[in-house]
């Protein structure tokens, strides 16, 4: 099974139009990007993981030749709005060939969702799956568990997912993706100890005021050592949004005042906040390490892909 990152941004993407703040300023002298975050699982069948406004240029340059189900986590646009590109899917296959690409959606999420792109399933490109938190559904070779995540008034239908499927050696393997959040109402056992797990981490210090209801690392350490991952935890969906000392765009409306910044526990000055992608590997593994956590976590980037 192959675990492919399509994008590792948040929902406007890094750098962001018309931002010159010291991050973005960054990205851009490095050549560096991350696209709105989505996630393939690619075996005997290929599952997408959210359908974001970037699907067409990720779908294009990883050459996927075919979508056999997609899972949608929440209502917002940036997990949604690409759903449209899977048109691309039955417009260039044999009229007698094409089935529906099966959507796993929850019922207010779908509200949402519906009214703009409700035609897909109309016109047969897409056949809606409705699901609930914690009932398991299978598709093909995975076996789903989407579960209820705190994100908000606007998310009202916000689902992480457990999904279960054998590896080559014919072992049970279980990725958790919590998708965005900043909270579980519940964390039952089928959340406990997986494999692997990919969580949110948009800043990297917790804000003051956590309006768009995200994850910061500061905060998702708790969650990984509550959730206890066998193997590798990977950050997705990073932003642009903590603030960097000394940059003038710190009063734009996008940067958050840290609540409590992180600091090594022997004290001293928080550490200083990742503009690109070597440097937040090097302070992830500070932290991890200053903290003597027994986790691996890889900052993921768009393109990357590993073998589970």
């Amino acid at each position: 099974m192959d675990l492919t990152f399509l994008g590792t941004g948040g929902a406007w993407g890094v750098p962001e139009l018309n931002c010159e703040c010291l991050i973005c300023r960054e990205l851009r002298q490095n050549g560096e990007k991350r696209e709105r975050t989505s996630f393939l699982l690619t075996g005997e069948t290929t599952l997408l993981i959210d359908c974001g406004p970037d699907a067409r240029s990720q779908l294009s340059r990883h050459k996927v030749e075919r979508i056999d189900a997609v899972l949608i986590s929440h209502e917002h646009g940036d997990h949604y709005m690409g759903l449209d590109e899977l048109f691309a899917y039955k417009r260039n296959s044999p009229r007698t060939a094409f089935n529906p690409i099966p959507v796993y959606v929850t019922d207010k999420s779908w509200e949402v969702i519906g009214p703009r792109f409700g035609y897909l399933e109309n016109m047969e490109v897409i056949k809606t799956n409705k699901i609930e938190p914690w009932k398991w559904v299978r598709q093909e070779e995975f076996e789903i568990f989407p579960f209820k995540t705190e994100h908000g008034s606007f998310a009202k239908g916000s689902v992480g997912f457990v999904i279960k499927f054998k590896n080559q050696h014919g072992v049970d393997v279980r990725l958790l993706y919590t998708s965005d959040f900043m909270g579980l109402p519940d964390i039952p056992s089928e959340l406990i100890r997986p494999d692997y797990l990919v969580i949110q981490s948009f800043w990297l210090n917790e804000p003051r005021h956590n309006r768009p209801h995200h994850m910061s690392f500061q905060r998702a350490i708790q969650f990984i050592e509550r959730l206890q991952p066998k193997k590798d935890t990977f950050l997705v969906h990073i932003g642009d949004a903590d603030m960097v000392e000394g940059d003038p765009a710190n009063d734009t409306a996008k940067k958050y005042e840290p609540k409590e910044p992180l600091r090594p526990l022997s004290g001293g000055d928080p550490y200083p906040i990742p503009l690109n992608q070597v440097q937040w590997q090097e302070t992830v593994n500070e932290i991890i390490s200053d903290r003597g956590l027994p986790y691996k976590v890889i900052v993921a980037y768009d393109d990357l892909r590993v073998r589970i």
